[in-house]
C-alpha cells in the first residue's frame, strides 16, 4: 500500500486547555492519495535501509521514517512545537535534523546522508525497539502485550515506537540519564482497574510515565517541551507523564507549562 503525503514538514501548532477526556478527532484517509492524522503502521523496517540522501524539498516513506526518528529534536527552547509526520521534508524537519546532527557530533546541515543514517540506525535494536528501551517497558502490565486498547494491537506498538525515539532525545538532552519507564500502553481493562482517565493517551500507547533517577522532575518536563511532547503532566507528582496527543489530531496539553 502507497501513500502520498502532502501537508507541511514540521510546523508549530497552536493551542488551548484540553480535557483529557474528550474524544479522538484525528482522521486517516487513504485512497484518494492523502492522509491526515495519524499514520498507524505495523511493519515499519528494522534496521531501516535508507536508499538515498534526503534532504529539504524531498518526500516520500523514508521521509516519515526520518520524521519519526529525529521528532524528539522539535526544538531548542519550550514551544508548541512538533515534527510533522507526512512524509514531506520541510523546515521544520530540516531543523529537527540539524539538532540531532548536532547533539551527536555530526555535521549539523540538515541533509540526512550516510552519517546520519548510521547514527539514526544505532539508536535501534534488532527487534525494532531503540537502544535505551525494551518493548518489555511499554507494554500494559496486566495482559503483557498491546491488546485491548483503543486502537489495535499493531498501531499501540508503532505508536510506542514513536514514543520511544521521543524518549532518545529526552535522554540525551539530560544528559545521558538513565530514564525508568513505570506505565505505557494500558489495556482499558488495565486502565480502568488503577483509575486512569478513560479517554488516556495509555490506551493508544501514545503516552509513558517517567522517572529518572537523580533529576529533579521539574527539569524532566522541562527538557521535554523541546522534545516535541505535546501532552505534559504537571510536574508536581512523583513521576513525569509525557504523551503525543497532537500526533493523533488532539490540541496541545502542558499542564505546567509556561509557553
Amino acid at each position: 500500500m502507497t501513500f502520498l503525503f502532502r501537508s507541511a514538514g514540521g510546523r508549530s501548532v497552536g493551542s488551548r486547555p484540553l480535557d483529557r477526556r474528550s474524544m479522538l478527532r484525528g482522521t486517516l484517509a487513504v485512497g484518494a492519495g492523502l492522509a491526515f492524522g495519524p499514520l498507524l503502521l505495523s511493519g515499519t523496517a528494522q534496521a531501516y535501509s535508507w536508499s538515498r540522501t534526503m534532504k529539504q524539498g524531498d518526500s516520500g516513506a523514508d521521509v516519515l521514517e526520518l520524521q519519526i526518528r529525529v521528532a524528539g529534536w522539535a526544538a531548542d527552547s519550550a514551544s508548541h512545537t512538533r515534527v510533522g509526520l507526512d512524509g514531506d521534508f520541510g523546515p521544520g524537519t530540516a531543523a529537527a535534523v540539524k539538532r540531532f546532527q548536532a547533539a551527536y557530533g555530526l555535521d549539523d546541515d540538515g541533509i540526512a546522508g550516510p552519517n546520519t543514517h548510521a547514527k539514526l540506525n544505532a539508536l535501534e535494536q534488532s527487534d525494532g525497539s531503540t537502544t535505551h528501551f525494551n518493548w518489555s517497558e511499554f507494554v500494559d502490565q496486566s495482559n503483557g502485550n498491546f491488546n485491548g486498547g483503543k486502537v489495535s494491537a499493531a498501531a499501540a506498538k508503532e505508536n510506542a515506537r514513536r514514543c520511544m525515539y521521543k524518549l532518545e532525545a529526552l535522554r540525551k538532552k539530560l544528559g545521558d540519564k538513565p530514564i525508568t519507564v513505570n506505565s505505557g500502553f494500558r489495556s482499558i481493562a488495565h486502565n480502568a482497574d488503577i483509575g486512569g482517565a478513560s479517554d488516556s493517551m495509555h490506551l493508544y500507547g501514545t503516552a509513558a510515565d517517567l522517572d529518572v533517577p537523580g533529576v529533579a522532575t521539574k527539569t524532566v518536563y522541562q527538557k521535554a517541551e523541546t522534545c516535541g511532547f505535546s501532552g505534559l503532566e504537571r510536574y508536581t507528582v512523583d513521576h513525569q507523564h509525557v504523551d503525543s496527543r497532537a500526533d493523533l489530531g488532539r490540541d496541545w496539553w502542558w499542564e505546567s507549562g509556561t509557553v
